[in-house]
Order: C-alpha cells, then structure tokens, then sequence
C-alpha cells in the first residue's frame, strides 16, 4: 500500500510571535469550534482507507495546544476513520509551553500522538520577551517536565540563533540547559527576517540589530558541536536527533515524498501537483459548509519531471547524508551526475559540495554557504 503523510493546520494563537510570518490569527478563538467542524469535513472527503496508508501526521499552527484539547482528540479519530493509520505511524503535535496542563497531555498521549514538538527557542527570558513568546524558560521546563513525566519519549526542542543582541555565551547556555534536559531531537534555526513582522520592522527601524555573519556562523558550529559530542546525529542542516528519533516527517518532506494538508492554508503536495488551501478563515468555513472544496484550492505548480528533479536535488542536499545517487536513478531513470554535470561541477570547484561512489552532499563550507548551493536548482 502506498504511503503518505497528512498536515492538519490549526491557525489559532494566543499572541502572534515578533518574527513570525506563518499564516496564524490571535482573537479569533469564536470561530474555533465552526473551523474544527469543517476540518473535519475536509479529512473525510478524502476518505480512503483502502488507497493510502499513512506514515506520518503534523499537527502545526499558529499554535495546535492553545485550542481545546477535544478538538485535537476529534482531529485524530477523524484522521484515524479515514486513513489506514497504525501503531507505527509518527504522529506529531506542536506545543507551546504554557498552553498544556496534565489533562491536556494525557488525552493527546490517549489518542496516539507520540511526539511532541515544543518551541522554546532559547532559555533567556530576556530573549524570550523580544521575541514575543508568550512563556518563560520556566514555563518551558513545567510543561516539558509534565510531559516526560506523562509518557511522551519522543520530544523536540526548538532553539534560535541569530536572534537581535543574542551572544555567544547564551546560545551556548541554552544548548546546554537543553542537552542536560535529554530530549530526543533538537531543531536548531536561524532567525530569518521576514518582511512585515515587528521584528523586521525594529530591525529596520535600528531598534535592534541582528548578530554580524560571522559571529552567527560561530554559534551554529558551536551548537553543532556540542550536539554532537553529547551523542546527537546532525541528519539534516537544522536537525539533530539521537539514534532512532529523526523525524520521519522531515525526512519525508526532504525525499520529495507525497503528503496531503487539511485546514486554511495547509500545503499539499499529490501526483507531482503542489497545492494549498486558502488563508483566510472565515472563506475556507464558508465553502466547506456549502460543499465547495475546490474553492478552498490554490494550485502553485504543477511539476514538469525536470522541475521534480531539481526540488529532488535541493531537497536532498539539506541533508547532512547528500543525494543518494542509486535512489535519484531508481526514481528518474537518470543519473544526476549527468543531467547537473554543469552546476555540480562548478560546486565542487568552489568546494561547496563533495562527491563519492553513491552520494552527493554539502562539504562544511557548503552547509554555510548552502543557500548558494540550492539556487543552482532552482
């Protein structure tokens, strides 16, 4: 049976985050009940048990933990009535500290889900507080402790760098406050300006100012060190995890692999076709009540075979483990050394990329440099 992966997107925030530009609304909590009600309308007018397994489901937002934990316990057996889903399938909610309680966990660990993906983003409260998170490094260890202690192994930590005023020394106290907490996987990000988020505008305005290349270089090379000395596989550019917890819906994402996405500007990516919902709540409810769910679609590309193999390239080379040469070859029917001779060529000159017997992969100074890398198939 043919696998893929399921993204339920759920907008709600209690307080929009200063750099964040992900489709997500604050003061609509009225609309929560009418907006699960169609999402699940959604789910089951794809129903197909018989077609698809399922590898893995994304629960993310906005801020899935802030809605009414039923919801989610609804989301899930709606998902499982649908889909072939069984014991192995990941099945990942993101939390935010200061948004769950005991009971709240306790019915999402009843219902399946067993991973958790919790967004502290560093351990300085000072840091916190410009970032607009709504919780503090405390907040953070209640509800990771609570966590634990309800059963979920499978946990990640999300940390920035290259946060405004961020120091070195501070990176590496978060780093190590969280290692000593022995999660299972750590998302390491670099804060990335997106235009229009009060971050951006501070930043241009000079109210703040962003750490210098250099020192930002310094603290991910840092951070991976101490990752790795402490026993976690760097698998991917922002990805750590020990052996056995890589996320398999990053992986998937990264192998080009099919997954569907439910909920106002959920993406989705099915027969070679990348799609999304509409952003705008209040329109996705009203064509789901009146049965019009072509309406909610927005098609931004339909692939041509060369344009799959190049995301394939780009995708793959986020990877610390490359391209696999064999798998490119098993899936195209070409072999990449050919068909890129030109760009891997010149990659390998300026030594951004390294290429052995089956595999083609970022060389350090590529990983630093990886976003030249990728433009080269684009």
């Amino acid at each position: 049976m043919k696998k893929i992966g399921i993204y339920v997107h759920i907008p709600f925030c209690m307080k929009k985050c200063f750099y964040c530009d992900f489709v997500s609304y604050c003061n609509k909590e009225n609309l929560v009940d009418e907006y699960i009600k169609c999402l699940k309308k959604e789910i089951e007018s794809k129903k197909n048990k018989s077609k698809f397994g399922i590898d893995t489901i994304y629960i993310g937002g906005g801020t899935p933990s802030f809605i009414n934990e039923n919801h989610i316990k609804d989301i899930i057996y709606i998902l499982k009535e649908s889909f072939d889903i069984d014991k192995e399938t990941e099945i990942t909610i993101e939390v935010n500290p200061g948004t769950v309680n005991e009971n709240k966990l306790e019915i999402y660990k009843e219902v399946g889900i067993n991973r958790l993906s919790m967004g502290l983003q560093s351990t300085n409260n000072e840091l916190l507080k410009m970032l607009g998170r709504i919780h503090t490094y405390e907040q953070f260890l209640e509800s990771y402790n609570m966590a634990k202690n309800i059963g979920f192994k499978n946990i990640n930590v999300d940390l920035m760098i290259g946060l405004p005023n961020q120091k070195l020394e501070e990176v590496n106290d978060s780093v190590k406050k969280v290692i000593n907490l022995k999660p299972n996987h750590i998302s390491v990000y670099s804060l990335i300006l997106e235009e229009g988020t009060k971050i951006a505008k501070k930043i241009k305005k000079g109210e703040l100012s962003l750490p210098k290349d250099e020192l930002e270089r310094e603290m991910y090379w840092n951070v991976k060190n101490q990752l790795q000395d402490n026993g976690y596989n760097h698998y991917e550019i922002s990805n750590f995890a020990k052996k056995g917890f890589e996320s398999k819906h990053n992986i998937n994402c990264w192998n080009q692999k099919e997954y569907l996405g439910f909920g106002a500007a959920a993406h989705s990516y099915f027969k070679s076709i990348r799609y999304s919902n509409i952003e705008n709540i209040e329109e996705y409810i009203k064509n789901i009540k009146n049965n019009e769910f072509e309406k909610n679609k927005e098609i931004h590309e339909i692939q041509t075979i060369d344009e799959a193999k190049k995301e394939y390239m780009l995708l793959g080379l986020r990877k610390i483990e490359g391209v696999n040469i064999t798998e490119f070859k098993n899936k195209f029917i070409d072999n990449p050394l050919y068909l890129f001779r030109k760009e891997l060529s010149k990659l390998v000159e300026e030594e951004l990329i390294e290429i052995d017997i089956n595999t083609i992969k970022l060389t350090n100074k590529g990983i630093d440099l990886a976003n030249i890398v990728w433009e080269e198939f684009v």
